[in-house]
């Protein structure tokens, strides 16, 4: 009867550990719930059964746990639960605004040094080089990227 608590033990031990390590991140119940469970059942091998049997079952305890992680990770259960789509879209927040280099606008928003401002009626965003400008400043456009401008601040 003492061996087969001590194996109901170390199984509902290994269960909480695998549900904590691949289902619930960070420290939880389940890991709480698993570390008592191999703690039980080590404790009371040792004390009801004897030390024989508490080394045993310390030892196996650390065995079955790393056979049943590694057999985990083996098995198809992971890629079953892992994100197989790709991204395939592009952020592209200059497309069909028409802003060259010299174009003039105003600060919407401060600049410190990225910040919104509006230039041909488009609010796009922006950054300077070093300074900070404050909002309502006029601005005039230095370069164009991808997805924002590079504005210096008008004298």
């Amino acid at each position: 009867m003492g061996i087969t608590i001590v194996v109901i033990l170390l199984l509902l031990g290994i269960i909480f550990f695998l549900i904590e390590l691949f289902l619930i991140p960070g420290i939880s119940l389940a890991g709480i719930a698993g570390m008592l469970f191999v703690g039980g059942a080590v404790f009371y091998a040792y004390s009801y059964i004897g030390s024989t049997a508490g080394h045993l079952t310390l030892v196996g305890a650390f065995i079955l746990l790393g056979m049943a992680i590694w057999v985990f990770l083996r098995s198809k259960a992971l890629d079953k639960m892992s994100l197989k789509t790709e991204i395939d879209g592009k952020n592209d927040p200059l497309k069909d605004v028409e802003i060259h280099v010299g174009d003039k606008g105003k600060a919407v928003s401060r600049l410190a040094p990225m910040g919104k401002v509006k230039i041909n009626g488009h609010v796009v965003e922006a950054k300077t080089n070093d300074e900070f400008i404050d909002q309502d400043s006029e601005v005039e456009v230095l370069e164009v990227y991808k997805t924002n401008v590079l504005v210096a601040k008008i004298n």
